[in-house]
């Protein structure tokens, strides 16, 4: 789900920055006024979730793949606005280190999965928690693990596949609104009669299934494990916690290297290379000479390191710096608080 660079017109781009803008500015002001400040170093390791979940490549018989994003579970641990903004920074950190994902497409990919996502897969988790919960308690999280997590299930679903119907739509409508003088595509060269099944098809089965799973199994370790690492209240002491986090981070990132193991490109991250054989017959103009970024360790590998050693270095260094940046970020509102 990961719109690469120039597969969107600089006018799609512009506007999807423009939309994703107000998600941004929204969500930092409440997560200002409403986040406790101890829980801000909480979203580091929620990025970091997300991070390596998006690393967990799922096959789809025809060679595409697909991902998990965990936008739902942040949500639920921490809220929606919290997870627009930890979404966010590891999309970013893809894009710039990583070239997972473009830059001028950064505001698409974050309106998509930072912003649909969650935001959607929130407000049906809470819906459906209410509905289940039979003693009605004033806050949704205060209701059973089980109705959460049959919540969760259902949310995260729809808000996966929410994202996956904006993302194909921003394909879709490139053929139409920008073509040459000899009518070829300027930029993604799939209509919407294409975009969408291909998009919807993965993420409507596998994907969707995928990002289910990765839900509700890590946020029903951490409602056990580490309770204090949401927003409710904190059931067991704060060392123990850490402790299970630490190792839950450790276990994903020594299994990054499954996501090796799906051949094939995700459906619409093609390079231009491949872009001709994919059933298009020609390489767009606008993604020939298209901007182009340079990233420092494309498709998290390291020059004379074997695969998997890549892929585990690469996740140990995106969650590192996922956890250091928003452990800085609390110690920087401590400081303006005490100023």
């Amino acid at each position: 789900m990961h719109i690469p660079e120039n597969y969107l017109s600089p006018q799609t781009c512009a506007v999807m920055y423009a939309a994703a803008a107000p998600a941004w500015v929204i969500s930092a002001r409440r997560i200002r006024a409403e986040l406790p400040k101890e829980k801000i170093p909480m979203m580091g390791v929620a990025a970091a979730f997300s991070f390596l979940g998006m690393m967990f490549n799922v096959p789809l018989p025809g060679g595409t793949t697909g991902h998990a994003v965990g936008g739902t579970l942040i949500a639920m641990l921490l809220g929606p606005y919290a997870s627009c903004i930890a979404v966010s920074v590891a999309l970013l950190l893809q894009a710039l280190l990583f070239g997972d994902g473009g830059i001028l497409s950064f505001g698409a990919n974050c309106f998509n999965m930072a912003f649909v996502l969650p935001f959607a897969g929130y407000f049906f988790t809470t819906m459906i928690v209410k509905l289940l919960d039979k003693k009605q308690h004033s806050d949704w999280r205060q209701a059973s693990l089980r109705c959460r997590l049959i919540g969760g299930a259902i949310g995260s679903y729809i808000g996966i596949n929410a994202a996956a119907f904006c993302a194909a739509v921003e394909f879709g409508i490139q053929p139409m609104l920008f073509r040459d003088s000899a009518g070829n595509a300027l930029y993604c060269p799939y209509g919407l009669n294409i975009s969408i099944p291909a998009m919807m098809v993965g993420h409507l089965t596998i994907f969707g299934l995928a990002e289910v799973l990765f839900t509700v199994l890590i946020y029903a370790f951490v409602a056990k494990a580490a309770p204090d690492m949401s927003v409710a209240p904190a059931a067991e002491k704060k060392t123990k916690s850490n402790r299970a986090v630490q190792i839950l981070l450790a276990v994903l990132i020594v299994a990054t290297p499954i996501g090796l193991l799906a051949e094939g490109t995700a459906w619409g991250e093609w390079g231009t290379d491949e872009i001709a054989a994919t059933g298009a017959g020609y390489t767009p103009a606008g993604m020939k000479g298209g901007f182009e970024w340079k990233a420092l360790l494309p498709d998290y590998s390291f020059e004379g390191l074997p695969d998997a050693a890549g892929y585990i270095l690469s996740a140990v260094i995106g969650v590192a710096l996922l956890i250091i940046f928003f452990k800085l970020l609390s110690g920087l509102g401590k400081k303006a608080k005490t100023a």
